[in-house]
Formats: structure tokens, C-alpha cells, sequence
């Protein structure tokens, strides 16, 4: 891990792209802003993790049984 030091209104660039500038510092929370391209995704860390989390459990394979009641409750709907 990088570890740098800012100063308020100074900033750090990540490519050519990204550049992430301090905003502003009140007590134990610092405000951050960030300029990148729309093509990147920005998200809080725990936001990331979540949908990191359900694209895993989405791409998990579906329980025969699970599938096999679905079907059927599907049929029952269509009549």
C-alpha cells in the first residue's frame, strides 16, 4: 500500500485519469473528491463489497429441486 500525505485543495493522480483531490478536513473525517471517467466505477468500499457479494451469489448454479418448483409454479400461474 501507498501511503501519501495531503494537504487540503492538493491532490493525487492514478494514471492519466484519475485524480483524487482533498476537499476538506473536520476532525477525524477528511472529504475527498474524485474526478475520473464515467467508464469507472467509483464506490465506497463497503458499497463494492456488496456487489461484489451479489454477483457472486448470482452466479451460483440453482438447486435442481429450487428449479424443478419454479417450473411448476410456473405452470400453475399459466392456467
Amino acid at each position: 500500500m501507498l501511503v501519501l500525505s495531503r494537504k487540503l485543495k492538493e491532490s493525487i493522480c492514478i494514471g492519466e485519469d484519475i485524480e483524487i483531490t482533498i476537499l476538506a478536513v473536520e476532525g477525524d473525517q477528511v472529504k475527498i473528491g474524485i474526478s475520473a471517467p464515467k467508464s469507472i466505477e467509483v464506490h465506497r468500499k463497503e458499497v463494492f463489497d456488496l456487489i461484489q457479494q451479489e454477483n457472486e451469489n448470482a452466479a451460483k448454479p440453482v438447486s435442481i429441486d429450487l428449479l424443478h418448483a419454479f417450473l411448476q409454479q410456473s405452470r400453475k400461474d399459466d392456467f
